[in-house]
This record gives structure tokens, sequence and C-alpha cells, in this order.
């Protein structure tokens, strides 16, 4: 019998995501909203009552052991049920003043977090709940949905963001470390850092160049799109990222585009929603809000 055993409290689990997706406590932190040393705190906790370790800090940053591994696939399963639920009981509230949107970790993370300030400001009436999971078993449909897509899918109404606009970017120690290449050959004996399971590869920046077939000297892989852009800033090599999720980092001087190193890519961000549900009043204002914030984009 088990009933009796002790869960982690959802807070642990969105912890362990953070800490899962993010690499360290300092950078769960930022996007849970807590104190690091809260996340500490939370992750020691949860350790304690599963028993083993649920991550090995190595030079690259907290990676999952196999118990982790097994609460993390988990967790995402446990909160994306409890975010269902919340979202049918929000549904049942009259009125159309809630709005509920889908966004991927690193577009919220990178572009749309920072400036919703501003959303929140000019119309604190509308209430917005945000999800970051996709299931094909999900029982409700959001109200809108930001993809990361060559075009739009069927069946819904899409507006275009931004997104393709691709650069080759750094932190400056690392270009001085490589001696400032001015060539796409020169550049091919540096470190490339990619997320495999996203479209924007040095193949794609090399065929674009003029140069299909030239492979950069060594390329080192993350799990998680936001280790890349974390592992560029900090110098350990040269990413290919949206121009429009890095704008505040470029003018900080944070990255660097040496020579404007750059290509077009075919994928860029949507906003979608479906069009077999009527678009409230809520949605008019935010997607007149959301247009206009793009537009100033110029990508």
């Amino acid at each position: 019998m088990t009933s009796g055993r002790q869960l982690p409290s959802t807070t642990a689990l969105r912890v362990l995501l953070a800490v899962a997706e993010r690499g360290s406590t300092s950078a769960a932190a930022d996007s849970t909203n807590l104190t690091q040393s809260a996340v500490s705190k939370q992750l020691l906790s949860l350790e304690r009552l599963i028993g083993s370790p649920a991550f090995v800090r190595t030079p690259r940053g907290m990676v999952p052991t196999e118990v982790g591994t097994i609460y993390i696939e988990h967790a995402r399963t446990a909160l994306k049920a409890m975010e269902d639920a919340a979202l049918r009981v929000a549904r049942l509230k009259p009125g159309p003043r809630v709005l509920r949107l889908q966004v991927p970790p690193i577009f919220g993370d990178r572009w749309l977090l920072p400036r919703f300030a501003g959303f929140t400001a000019a119309h604190p009436e509308i209430e917005v709940q945000f999800t970051t999971f996709v299931s094909p078993t999900q029982s409700e449909v959001p109200d809108g949905i930001f993809r990361f897509l060559t075009q739009p899918l069927p069946g819904e109404h899409t507006r275009y963001l931004f997104g393709r606009d691709v650069l080759l970017v750094s932190a400056p120690s690392y270009w001085q470390q490589v001696g400032h290449p001015h060539t796409i050959e020169e550049l091919a004996s540096g470190v490339m850092l990619e997320h495999p399971q996203t479209p924007l590869h040095w193949r794609h920046f090399a065929a674009s160049s003029g140069h299909p077939g030239l492979e950069v000297r060594h390329t080192t892989r993350f799990g998680y799109y936001t280790m890349v852009i974390r592992a560029a800033l900090a110098g350990q090599g040269m990413a290919l990222i949206p121009r429009g999720l890095i704008l505040e980092d470029l003018a900080a001087g944070r990255f660097v585009n040496p020579h404007g190193f750059a290509y077009r890519s075919d994928y860029g961000y949507w906003f979608a929603r479906p069009e077999n549900i009527a678009s409230s009043e809520s949605m008019c204002i935010f997607e007149k809000w959301l247009g206009a914030i793009a537009e100033d984009m110029q990508d």
C-alpha cells in the first residue's frame, strides 16, 4: 500500500523541471520567481523525499540522474494534468476576460515575458494564464499558441512575429579567444553550440553562405536551447540564434555578431489561434498589442 506515502509538492515539481531545463539553481530561480536559496531548499527536500539525488553537477551544469529523469518525466505529466484542470475550470467563468496562452519556454523567457509587463499595465482587467506544456492528450485547447514553424498550420488563424533573421553570436570573450574570424572558413575552426532538436544548425548557415559541406571543427550539443544561449553568453562557443530573442543582449554587448555573420531561416515564431473558437474581446486586444510589438522588430 502506498496511500500514506508523502508526495512532492507542486512547487518542488516545478523547481525540478526548471533546474532540468536551465541547468542550474540560479537560472531556475529566475523562471520560478523564487530565490536561489528557496530553489535549493525545494530541490533538497525533494531529493530527501525520493531518497536519491535528482541531479549531478558537471562543468556544463546540473545533469539529471536516472532517478531524476524518471521524476522529471512524471512531473511533466502531473503538472500538465493540473494545468488542464485549471483550463477547464477557467472556461466555466463568465465573460471574455480570461486568455489561455501556450508558450514555448525559450520564447516566453527571452521575448514575451520581458515585454509582457506593458500589456498587463495597460489591461489589468484581462487575466492571462500561461502554459508551456504541449501534448496531444491535452484536454483543453488554449485560446492562443506561439509556434516555431516554417508556415501556418491548417485550421488556425496565424500571425508571423519574427525569427527568420538568425545571427551567429557569442560573448566578446569567445571572439577574442579565436582571433576575431573574418571568413566562414575561419569560423569553422571554432566551437559550435547547438540543440539537436532545433533547425538552427551550422550546416544550414554554411549552406546559405555558399559553403555546403563545410564542417565545423567541434560541436557541443545541449538538450535544452536555453543552455545553448547560456553557454554562448559564457563564451563557450558560438550559436545561431534568432535576432529577436537576443536584442537586449546585443544592445548591451553581451552578445557580439562579428562581421554580420547571419542567414535567413525558413523558420520563425508565429502566433496562432484555432479557427473554430470565436475571437473574444480580450483576444482582439492582445493580438493588437502583439502585432504592434512585432512590427517594431522589422524582422
